[in-house]
């Protein structure tokens, strides 16, 4: 009944209006209810910013001042530079999320090098936060290998360049007797050592470790001094003994033993020295026999059992015509007186 009620006055008041509209009466029956306010699309609030922070330094922990960086985001966009500030610390605040390319273009110091690019990601209301490490310049090394006594320069050379325990660099004298190379330093004064563990040919190796100092970006020059190897002295030919075993010489008239072109020296040979007026009475005629072919030859003195023989039977045959002209003479007187 009081739903009745209720439609029969709606339709009296829309009549009431003039009005032709229909009007959908009120129903106790459930209708489906509008659609939520909640249900209604609504902007994305902005993510929180986030940031870079940057502490820039050596490898021996001081500070660089004026390293100067530049960063990119995703689409190689520029997205801040900077340089770092009297205590090394550079930041790009207020970055969106995202990953970005870092880029150093200055060290800010003539010793030192800058870093390799790098990515960096940033997310929402985060400090990304990075400590950047510039090396220092490397020293500039020549290596010279060079003859103790006279200075030149020898190939074939090689040493060992270190700090501490650790062997850092090694090189090789080429055909000009040098090397170089680049040695890395930790310092803006570093103290190094070298040590020669092959000798040039012909030369001792060098034993002694030498150490030098370097700086960074510096050049620097180290030398090795060599001597060369003792070698035993070749034999002087003129301290072998020269004289050969000599045979004894043969009897006159006999051959002698060995070659028949070996010539005895003075001392074997036993000959007495004769004069020359000795040779020169020899008899033309004289009938000395020859030595015989191979034997040693004969001299004045062989001779003379001769001529003091013939001497002999010279001096003999006068004693005896003396002595007979003697007894003729005596003879003689009595002879005539016996005729008187």
């Amino acid at each position: 009944m009081h739903a009745r009620f209720v439609r029969s006055a709606a339709a009296v008041a829309v009549a009431a209006a003039g009005t032709l509209t229909w009007a959908p009466a009120a129903s106790a029956e459930p209708s489906e209810p509008p659609p939520s306010a909640s249900a209604a699309p609504a902007e994305t609030p902005a993510p929180d910013a986030g940031s870079v922070e940057i502490t820039t330094k050596d490898t021996a922990g001081d500070a660089l001042p004026g390293a100067a960086f530049l960063l990119l985001d995703s689409t190689g966009q520029e997205a801040g530079r900077g340089q770092s500030d009297a205590q090394g610390k550079l930041t790009f605040p207020d970055l969106a999320p995202d990953i970005y390319r870092l880029k150093q273009t200055g060290s800010g110091s003539p010793l030192h090098e800058v870093v390799a690019d790098q990515d960096v990601i940033v997310t929402p209301g985060n400090a990304t936060q990075l400590t950047i490490t510039d090396p220092f310049k490397a020293a500039k090394v020549l290596l010279q290998a060079k003859d103790d006594k006279t200075g030149k320069l020898l190939p074939g050379a090689t040493v060992n360049i270190g700090t501490g325990t650790s062997t850092l660099l090694t090189l090789t004298t080429g055909a000009r007797g040098t090397a170089s190379g680049e040695l890395p330093v930790s310092s803006r004064s570093t103290k190094f050592w070298v040590k020669e563990i092959k000798a040039p040919a012909g030369y001792d190796l060098y034993k002694p470790t030498k150490t030098f100092t370097a700086g960074p970006g510096a050049p620097v020059t180290v030398t090795v001094t060599n001597a060369k190897t003792a070698t035993d002295p070749k034999p002087d030919p003129s301290d072998k003994p020269t004289h050969k075993p000599t045979h004894s010489p043969s009897s006159p008239g006999e051959p002698s033993s060995g070659t028949g072109g070996a010539t005895p020296s003075a001392s074997d040979s036993h000959t007495p020295d004769a004069d020359s007026s000795s040779v020169a009475a020899t008899p033309v005629g004289d009938s000395t026999p020859k030595a015989p072919t191979g034997s040693l030859a004969h001299t004045g003195a062989d001779a003379t059992p001769w001529l003091i023989g013939g001497a002999g039977v010279l001096i003999a045959a006068g004693g005896g015509t003396v002595l007979l002209a003697r007894r003729n003479r005596k003879d003689s007187p009595t002879d005539d007186s016996t005729e008187n």
